[in-house]
């Protein structure tokens, strides 16, 4: 864990925005969404996700895409052409102003994906400004990582670029009325860069900043050449970052490699890290990790669903990636045209079940100092994980089991009171010495019943 982060509340000077409390968060890929992947197809299915449960968009980048080497037949989203631009792929800027405006009237809130570290080499940034980015000993540009050889690296010392870029960030916003960003490797730009943007677009509205990063995992395990490890960039200009430790815990788990009680060390790391105010975004998928890691069915095995609970009821914010709801067991090619199959959304009354309660619930609001979160005692080494959550007299409990054979919760340490399994409506009296069978691979969740 980097030794600079302090959990004092005097360092954190972010102020979330009112609607963020219990929001969940859902990440679009336009491109697979629809036979048509465009911005109107998919805007047929925010009512669905505002029913099941989701407060915050995440749109993938909606910029054109380079063609210099481009990556596959329709390129990387992530090699921007055009920062005022918008992708002809998914339609025009009227369509995506038509989506942000449905999206407000139920209620949603929209954010777009930015990548302010580089741009495709088309981009007629390199020719108007060669000057704005980074160049190796030959003086050629150069990705910001090997492999990313479709795009070219900016170089933030150039105050002329900084305007620019604050600019087109203020302009979305703006005019087209979209509520934050999700920004990409947020960690590779300079924090101060960061903190000047932020109160600009404040003084359009109020926004929702997510950055694609981890202070207690900083660049998610990725090489860089180029980074300042001691980024702080929760403290001014982000409301949240990946949680990228919990992410690769819950892989490691389910390879065996380590067990359920290190979940209560990466809680005690974040607590040291971060007062409770602060959000983490918590996920068993995205798009990164589905094209590249593998489903979460190939990473997770049996344990998918109940992973998914502790996504969603440990403190942080969960994210529901496109497709998650149809029980997507394919990896969605990154660079081509490759739909999704819903196959009727199989998951989407368990994830409407979650996300629901979490938008509902007084104990699950993000980032309330107010509220209490405990462990319950488990048996060791068995893989059952459980805890409670408060706030007053209300709670949820919920026991997750990843182990391999049927286990029981023995409820100690608990408000004692009547409580309703939020999957089956079955009221149970749970009190000191009851015991709650936990199925191999599955997971128990209860909320307390108040008079």
């Amino acid at each position: 864990m980097p030794d600079f982060i302090r959990s004092d509340d005097s360092f954190f000077q972010v102020k979330h925005p009112s609607w963020a409390q219990n929001a969940s968060i859902y990440e679009v890929n336009v491109r697979q969404y629809t036979p048509e992947g465009t911005f109107r197809a998919f805007e047929a299915h925010l009512p669905r996700l505002q029913k099941m449960g989701i407060t915050i968009v995440w749109l993938m980048p909606v910029h054109p895409i380079g063609q210099v080497h481009r990556k596959g037949t329709l390129g990387s989203q992530y090699a921007v052409q055009d920062y005022y631009g918008v992708n002809p792929e998914f339609g025009t800027l009227d369509d995506l102003r038509h989506l942000v405006q449905t999206a407000h009237a139920l209620g949603l809130y929209v954010l777009l994906d930015w990548v302010a570290n580089h741009t495709s080499w088309d981009n007629p940034l390199a020719q108007a400004h060669p000057e704005w980015y980074v160049r190796d000993a030959t003086g050629q540009f150069v990705p910001p990582v090997p492999d990313w050889q479709d795009v070219i690296a900016l170089d933030y010392r150039q105050p002329a670029l900084r305007r620019y870029m604050t600019h087109a960030l203020c302009y979305w916003v703006r005019e087209v009325g979209i509520d934050g960003y999700r920004c990409d490797v947020a960690g590779l730009v300079p924090t101060d860069f960061w903190n000047a943007v932020r109160p600009e677009l404040e003084q359009i509205k109020p926004v929702f900043m997510l950055a694609e990063w981890d202070e207690l995992y900083p660049s998610g395990g990725l090489t860089f050449e180029n980074f300042d490890p001691n980024t702080r960039l929760l403290e001014q200009a982000f409301d949240m970052t990946f949680g990228l430790r919990l992410h690769y815990l819950l892989d490691h788990i389910a390879e065996g490699k380590q067990s359920v009680d290190e979940i209560d060390t990466y809680l005690a790391a974040e607590r040291a890290a971060y007062p409770p105010s602060v959000y983490l975004m918590h996920f068993t998928s995205n798009h990164d990790v589905n094209s590249w890691d593998g489903t979460e069915y190939e990473r997770l095995g049996p344990n998918v669903l109940p992973m998914a609970v502790l996504t969603v009821l440990l403190p942080g914010m969960p994210l529901v990636y496109s497709g998650q709801e149809a029980a997507l067991q394919k990896r969605l090619a990154f660079f081509d045209k490759d739909t999704i199959d819903w196959k009727g959304y199989p998951l989407e009354a368990f994830y409407t079940t979650l996300l629901q309660m979490k938008k509902r619930h007084p104990a699950l609001l993000n980032g309330d100092r107010a509220s209490r979160f405990q462990r319950l005692a488990t048996p060791s080494d068995a893989g059952l994980y459980a805890f409670v959550r408060e706030k007053a007299e209300a709670a949820v409990v919920t026991a997750v089991n990843l182990g391999d054979a049927d286990n029981h919760l023995i409820i100690n340490d608990l408000p004692s009171g009547s409580y309703r399994d939020i999957f089956t409506g079955e009221v149970v009296s749970l009190t000191p010495g009851t015991s709650v069978e936990v199925p191999a691979h599955s997971y128990r969740v209860f909320e307390r019943l108040l008079e």
